[in-house]
């Protein structure tokens, strides 16, 4: 629900040695010990530094007490500033670094859907931008960009703007962003740099990638290790999206006699693609099976048994003779370009055992020759039909869970929830410190007691928490109760967002937010705007026109929407299309929401509150930084700077959806930089009466 905002530091060095993730982490951390002791001493911060992720796995708080004793002849000073504060911390990751035998802060990325680090690879570089070549070089915006040169620097170039990034993601998952939201112009102003920095991070985290590291400032740097990792998980993304069941009905052919579908189900899509791939070697004659994308592909001749399976008009008996690796890895390469695979790595890359680039090359063949029958066979997979509400609802909660940044990564809900480590993960999440992690047993669980074990916690948790848990147990989970489970998650994200504004303690005074608030909010909010549209409850059937979000982010922040681009929602065609662009602009806002437009048309009610509350959050949020950052700067000992969305205080009204003005919200420059002062604590405290048929039950 963040903007993404940057922390600044005025030293060139220590701003590129960290993330913004980490630079507004150790922000908060520094303001925070400020507040409480009115200056801060190397004697401050050990008690502080120990609670750091980074630091805590490696020194206990006696030996950051005793490094920094050797450190006081640097530190003159006896109140140390934000700058210097960074100085010690880093000095202490590089020694946490020497002490468990890695490298200084090596340039990594994240591969999507794990919590595993990665070097950066030039070859791997090379083969995102040549892929972004392929599949962008024809966009009527990009085109005059593109081709990139492989070897320069352009990428890191072309990325600061975000329109390539936004147009990336809806290449992975098309249909993502409404491409009417992004601020495409030759030259960008800052605020629209971050329009569409915000809009792409949000809308990553849509899509299932993490995005936990990375802030806007990064992306307007063009910082590399966090570019690439960016952009490697939608490359794979994008790879890996035709590897279900529900795409691909063919892929039940790859079940063994001893299996059932369930098994198959529950497969993250690289293993299927490694089940494939295995699959066809067998049917091949190769005695060997392929565990990994890396060791065991380094010899090639995997890679020659599956294309003389697939292609064996285009074999060539010389492969499997072939007197080195290298040599035979080569034959396999032009092996698949008669197949017109397109090369995602050389030759070089496969001997080398390359994991990211030999996944992508295998992805790459099975979707140009996947092999398998077309006969009727698969037509069970076919029949399993699954609600299209149940769906949605796993697709939401899902991405919701995986952006929560827990170690574990949710491939399919319903199965990945039965052992119920995940579950208690997020729980742990929603409300820290309520799990017994003494009394709860990590993945791989081979005894079933063991699951049960877990999932009884889990219940026993959400009683605690006043869930709505009448005659449920921890085995119905076990067992994978599907209702259960979307009622259990249901109730957890709710409290997670209604926790999230209860913390906003400045606006809500610490208490608890109700759904009734919300509503009311909402509708103030528009109506002292000066908008006419107003709501019920959140199955209000006439949410589904779209104008009362629309309403209500021009409401929060004038500049974000473009009422030449909206319709009367009158239509089925117009609400779908408002529908889209409200997803889009509440992403460009910094919401993250992970609804679907058919969640708005059809007025779904749980995702319509989920959405109303991310707005209200997200303008709530803005209002209490605004006030943060005002009494900083008061302080004249503050040596840094935070930068803050802002909003122009004279901006027009909304223009009519008739199209009468030619206002367009996004074409301005910004005219003052001062924040618009709406008191949302009045609002809060002066909540009118509400049906109780607002709230969600």
């Amino acid at each position: 629900m963040s903007g993404f905002e940057g922390v600044i530091v005025s030293d060139p060095w220590l701003q590129s040695q960290l993330t913004q993730v980490e630079l507004r982490g150790l922000n908060s951390k520094f303001v925070s010990l400020k507040n409480q002791s009115g200056k801060i001493t190397l004697e401050d911060l050990p008690s502080v530094l120990v609670k750091v992720k980074s630091l805590s796995s490696a020194f206990k708080e006696k030996e950051i007490r005793e490094i920094l004793a050797d450190l006081g002849s640097d530190y003159e000073s006896h109140d140390l500033d934000f700058e210097s504060f960074l100085k010690v911390y880093l000095n202490l990751r590089d020694k946490a670094a020497d002490k468990s035998g890695g490298h200084k802060h090596s340039s990594t990325f994240l591969n999507a859907g794990t919590t595993t680090l990665h070097t950066i690879n030039q070859s791997e570089k090379g083969s995102f931008v040549l892929h972004i070549n392929r599949y962008l070089g024809d966009d009527p915006f990009l085109m005059q960009f593109l081709p990139l040169d492989p070897d320069s620097n352009d990428l890191y170039e072309l990325v600061k703007d975000g329109v390539l990034l936004c147009k990336l993601i809806n290449i992975a998952v098309p249909g993502t962003i409404d491409e009417r939201a992004i601020n495409t112009k030759r030259v960008l102003n800052p605020w629209e740099r971050n329009e569409n920095h915000t809009l792409c991070l949000n809308s990553a985290k849509a899509v299932g990638c993490s995005v936990v590291n990375i802030g806007t400032q990064d992306l307007a740097e063009g910082r590399p290790h966090l570019v690439l990792g960016l952009i490697s998980q939608l490359i794979k993304i994008q790879l890996l999206a035709d590897l279900s069941l529900k795409k691909m009905p063919q892929l039940v052919e790859l079940m063994e006699d001893s299996e059932d579908i369930e098994e198959l189900l529950r497969l993250p899509p690289e293993k299927v693609l490694l089940k494939w791939m295995n699959f066809h070697l067998k049917k091949g004659g190769y005695k060997k099976a392929v565990g990994n994308f890396s060791s065991d592909l380094k010899d090639a001749q995997a890679y020659a048994y599956l294309l003389n399976v697939l292609a064996p008009e285009h074999c060539d008996p010389a492969t499997l003779h072939a007197k080195d690796d290298l040599e035979r890895a080569n034959m396999v390469l032009e092996h698949a370009e008669r197949m017109n695979c397109k090369r995602y790595l050389t030759a070089e890359e496969i001997v080398e055992g390359s994991s990211y680039l030999n996944l992508a090359f295998v992805a790459q063949i099975f979707h140009e020759r996947n092999g398998l029958s077309t006969d009727g066979k698969f037509s069970f997979a076919e029949m399993m039909t699954e609600d299209i509400q149940t769906c949605r609802d796993e697709r939401c909660y899902r991405l919701w869970i995986n952006s929560l940044g827990i170690e574990s990564y949710v491939n399919n809900v319903f199965e990945d929830v039965r052992n119920g480590w995940i579950l208690l993960e997020v729980v742990d999440k929603v409300y820290p410190g309520s799990v017994n992690w003494k009394h709860a047993s990590r993945p791989p669980i081979k005894m079933p007691f063991r699951k049960v074990e877990n999932c009884n916690q889990v219940v026993k948790i959400g009683k605690e928490m006043k869930f709505s848990l009448v005659n449920v147990a921890g085995n119905d989970i076990v067992q994978g109760n599907k209702k259960l489970i979307l009622g259990f998650l249901w109730q957890l994200m709710r409290t997670h967002m209604l926790q999230l504004l209860k913390n906003l303690r400045t606006w809500t005074r610490g208490k608890d937010m109700t759904d009734s608030e919300i509503l009311s909010w909402a509708n103030r909010k528009v109506r002292i705007m000066g908008r006419k549209s107003q709501i019920e409850s959140f199955k209000d059937k006439s949410l589904s026109s779209g104008l009362f979000f629309l309403d209500l982010l021009w409401a929060v922040e004038p500049r974000v929407v473009n009422w030449n681009l909206v319709t009367k929602g009158e239509s089925d065609d117009e609400k779908r299309l408002n529908a889209t662009y409200i997803v889009s602009v509440a992403r460009k806002l910094g919401c993250s929401v992970f609804l679907l437009p058919e969640d708005i048309v059809e007025v779904n009610q749980k995702m319509i509150l989920i959405l109303t509350a991310s707005i209200m959050y997200w303008c709530l949020q803005k209002q209490s930084s605004s006030s943060e950052s005002e009494s900083s700067s008061s302080d004249s000992s503050s040596t840094h700077s935070t930068t803050t969305t802002c909003t122009s205080t004279d901006a027009s009204p909304a223009p009519s959806v008739n199209g009468e003005d030619e206002v367009s919200s996004l074409n301005g420059e910004v005219s003052s930089l001062t924040i618009e002062e709406d008191n949302d604590a009045d609002v809060l405290s002066d909540v009118t009466s509400v049906s109780e048929e607002a709230a969600i039950e």
